[in-house]
């Protein structure tokens, strides 16, 4: 396998993984799972953070980036 083919595949099964992580941290918000939807939502946005490194996509590193250091904020406020 190409180091291509082998990094299109990383990102694709981080990018689901990432995924359905942070459909659990909205679910977990729905149902209450405080504060354990935020630990998925911060593994879901690292996940996404990966992604954006692996694709070098810059605006989905911003955004991550961002929604990462806000979360922590949050979470070390509280």
């Amino acid at each position: 396998m190409t180091d291509i083919a082998r990094g299109d595949r990383t990102a694709f099964v981080v990018k689901w993984v990432a995924s359905v992580i942070q459909i659990l941290g909205y679910a977990g918000t729905a149902f209450g799972w405080t504060p354990w939807h935020l630990y998925l939502f911060v593994v879901g946005v690292l996940g996404w953070l990966v992604v954006g490194v692996l694709w070098n996509d810059r605006a989905i590193m911003l955004i991550h980036f961002v929604a990462l250091g806000a979360m922590l904020a949050g979470m070390a406020s509280q």
